[in-house]
């Protein structure tokens, strides 16, 4: 039996239910995402915090991680970022250098 057996015998006994759990699936694989992305956040961070001397090679993945971070925020529907800044205490040099880093290979 497929996904999709299932979704349709699941919609021929409750109809509703079908796309119900779909759309739960699809929130709870959000929501573990967006916290995977803060926690990245967080530690690159706490990283660039830590660094002394060169501190740019943890600037430039502190800049990668709230990037892609506030770029998850905005695909889930989150515009306003102020809150998390905030929050995550996330520095200006930071701030001021999003986007302008060159992308590095993984």
């Amino acid at each position: 039996m497929t996904l999709r057996d299932s979704l349709d015998l699941i919609r021929m006994v409750r109809p509703e239910s079908g796309t119900a759990a779909l759309e739960y699936e699809i929130a709870a694989e959000r929501a573990s995402s967006i916290s995977a992305a803060e926690r990245k956040v967080i530690t690159t961070l706490a990283a660039l915090a830590q660094a002394h001397g060169d501190r740019e090679p943890a600037l430039a993945d502190a800049r990668q991680a709230v990037w892609e971070y506030f770029v998850h925020r905005e695909l889930i529907g989150f515009r306003r970022h102020t809150d998390v800044i905030q929050d995550l205490n996330i520095p200006r040099e930071v701030l001021a250098g999003l986007g302008a880093s060159p992308a590095r290979s993984r």
